[in-house]
């Protein structure tokens, strides 16, 4: 028993050494791999929402009905399945033979943003797909969740969505928690903008910071260079000293893109007054309805449910094939933010708003 013993726990570590061994290879090769050829080509992937919905609204009613009338209920239901198949087959051909118009179509895209807009690569790739077959009797719905970042990559984003706006394919934005900066930005492009009531929108504005160590490196008697070669390669630094006419040059420039931020908003919603709200303040979805940052009130569910009813929707997004390296660091990062979150949440119970 004692051999069994032994001879089990050296198994052990030599399978755990193995494991390490293969993930620590893995993230050497793919990290190479990528360098070497990119992130690699992603695939779509479409859902049908219709008969997802259909057969949540079937499970449901089966699991309320008595059990003597299920089997009754559910001959029932596959019964009305068959017949709305029947009639759709006739619709359709009925459709083309007199020429009328088919169904409209809502496609639906997702955009979790973060600071650098990493989801643009998606998107892209999404509406792409989705002008290969949208028409202006189509709808694309775009639930976005973002609170701003990179003015270049939440630009990039904002330009993505004004393609659909040339081939005038209306475009509907969902915001369920926020839309605020970069996420405004991309919102206002939107032909109509729904969100729910404590949706956060706006913030309207532009900010950067950093901080300045210079006077750390010369009481530790640090020289540090920085060399350019015309008047504003650089306004600010974090080691050198900075000058009252760096930091004047900085703020122009960050006039200047509240300007242009200003002016690209106001030319897609006109109806605001832009002087008003560019402000950098944030309001709630009942009051951003009011003075006409969003259009209504109302949650990307609903919306959704309501447009089952009448048009064929489909679920859109573009997936990119993750190795393993890719697959066990979103895990430990997934995993820390948990964590992180956690702490955070017990640290501030005491100072944070509740309900």
């Amino acid at each position: 028993m004692e051999f069994l013993f032994e001879y089990g726990l050296f198994f052990a570590k030599v399978a755990t050494l193995l494991v390490a061994f293969v993930v620590v290879v893995s993230i050497v090769v793919g990290a190479s791999q990528k360098n070497k050829y990119g992130e690699g080509k992603g695939h779509l992937e479409i859902t049908p929402l219709n008969q997802q919905f259909e057969d949540l609204k079937d499970t449901m009613l089966l699991a309320t009905t008595d059990e003597s009338q299920q089997k009754a209920e559910e001959k029932k239901l596959n019964k009305a399945k068959k017949k709305q198949l029947s009639d759709e087959k006739k619709a359709t051909k009925k459709s083309v033979e007199l020429d009328t118009p088919k169904r409209s179509k809502v496609y639906v895209l997702n955009f979790d943003g973060n600071i650098s807009a990493s989801a643009v690569g998606h998107l892209r790739e999404e509406i792409t797909a989705v002008l290969t077959q949208a028409t202006p009797n189509d709808e694309v719905l775009l639930k976005l969740e973002s609170s701003g970042g990179m003015v270049h990559s939440y630009g990039l984003a904002s330009s993505q969505l004004d393609r659909l706006r040339k081939k005038n394919v209306p475009l509907t934005v969902c915001v369920d928690k926020v839309a605020a900066s970069g996420g405004y930005m991309m919102a206002c492009v939107a032909d109509k903008i729904l969100a729910a009531p404590f949706a956060i929108i706006g913030s309207i504005g532009v900010v950067a910071q950093m901080p300045n160590f210079n006077k750390v490196l010369k009481k530790h008697d640090v020289e540090f260079e920085l060399l350019t070669a015309g008047e504003h390669k650089r306004t600010l630094t974090m080691f050198g000293e900075n000058t009252d006419k760096g930091r004047e040059k900085f703020i122009e420039e960050l006039e200047e893109t509240h300007q242009l931020f200003k002016e690209y908003v106001s030319t897609r919603r006109p109806q605001l007054d832009i002087d008003k709200i560019a402000t950098g303040e944030i309001w709630y979805g009942s009051r951003a309805k009011d003075i006409a940052l969003i259009d209504d009130i109302q949650t990307s569910d609903e919306y959704l449910v309501s447009r089952i009813e009448n048009a064929d929707v489909f679920e859109v997004a573009y997936v990119f094939k993750k190795k393993l390296h890719q697959r066990l660091g979103i895990a430990a990062e997934e995993s820390a933010d948990r964590l992180l979150l956690k702490w955070w949440a017990r640290l501030t119970q005491s100072s944070n708003k509740h309900l």
